[in-house]
């Protein structure tokens, strides 16, 4: 059990983290462009939702930082895929095809994110239809695109008050050092990562959950926010709850981007099958917290708790409903 002194330095740590900055930074550029969204596509999930016949397409991208690139290029590739994939199972769709933008100084530059690109491809079964090159340039950069479908939506905007928190984390893996990525995919058959996949739009399709987010740069406590910001609700995080890797830090483990990871409020009645379906494929996942009403994310440990963000005084990617505000 962390002491308060301790729980507050952790939040602290967490509000000024380079994840989380990074997820503020989607106000300015939101505001900028004036991603409102209309009345049919709603900014800030995972996927743009675009309605189409009886349900939606799904419209994402991923750009990756430089220095991923430069210092880890196959596995770039890799995660252009993978990552895209797994926006679209948040949303609860089923992947159609990628397309890519790269980056790079030569041929032979490209070769190794190209190579982990064309292996993740083939092992989530998402073709890699066309895009855009330039072998000349002074750096390498990727962004990799990506079209999938969904009959029903988990979405970010759908969060309630009562619901619970759900985390399901894929920990069979370990960390890609340096970065705090949580790697447990690339030596994982693929038949397994397409059915653990498969999870999130079933349980969309059953109506066992309206809301959910893929736990990204910003790690578990950054998505939870998002969600939370976007459905105009707040939320608290029972830190002794996480699924977490016996040796890694707490603190570590809450800024992590796990190759399969996912946040999910679910109504209490079907927090069980939600455990089960996850567990029956050796998902860690469990109950971590609530969804509350007063516009505030908390993280508690036993008897004490700190707020981590509060949404009635500054929003986070700026989706915050303008009655939180008044």
């Amino acid at each position: 059990m962390l002491t308060d002194v301790a729980l507050t330095g952790l939040a602290e740590r967490l509000r000024q983290s380079r994840g989380i900055a990074a997820k503020a930074d989607i106000a300015a550029v939101a505001a900028t462009l004036d991603l409102s969204g209309g009345d049919a596509i709603a900014v800030g999930d995972d996927c743009a939702a675009i309605p189409d016949g009886d349900g939606f397409l799904l419209l994402a991208i991923e750009g990756f930082m430089n220095e991923f690139v430069a210092g880890d290029p196959w596995f770039a590739g890799w995660c252009g895929v993978m990552v895209n994939v797994s926006d679209v199972a948040a949303m609860g769709g089923r992947p159609i095809a990628a397309v890519n933008a790269l980056w790079a100084g030569s041929a032979t530059e490209a070769e190794p994110v190209l190579a982990g690109l064309r292996a993740a491809s083939e092992t989530f079964g998402v073709p890699v239809v066309g895009g855009h090159s330039n072998l000349r340039t002074d750096r390498g950069q990727l962004s990799v695109a990506i079209l999938g479908r969904a009959k029903r939506l988990l979405t970010s905007f759908d969060a309630r008050p009562g619901n619970r928190l759900v985390a399901a984390i894929d920990l069979r893996g370990r960390y890609r050092e340096p970065f705090s990525n949580w790697e447990a995919a690339t030596d994982a058959p693929s038949a397994r990562l397409r059915a653990d996949l498969e999870l999130l739009p079933a349980i969309a399709e059953r109506g066992l959950a309206a809301a959910a987010k893929d736990i990204s740069q910003g790690g578990l406590i950054g998505t939870a926010m998002m969600l939370a910001e976007c459905s105009g609700v707040g939320a608290t995080i029972e830190l002794p709850s996480l699924p977490r890797p016996e040796s890694t830090s707490l603190e570590r483990w809450l800024q992590t981007f796990p190759s399969y990871g996912y946040v999910l409020a679910v109504p209490p009645a079907n927090v069980p099958a939600v455990l089960t379906r996850f567990g029956d494929r050796n998902i860690a996942a469990a109950e971590i917290g609530t969804i509350t009403t007063d516009h505030r994310v908390t993280i508690a440990d036993g008897r004490s708790s700190e707020t981590i963000w509060d949404f009635t005084r500054e929003p986070l990617i700026g989706c915050v409903p303008p009655e939180v505000l008044a």
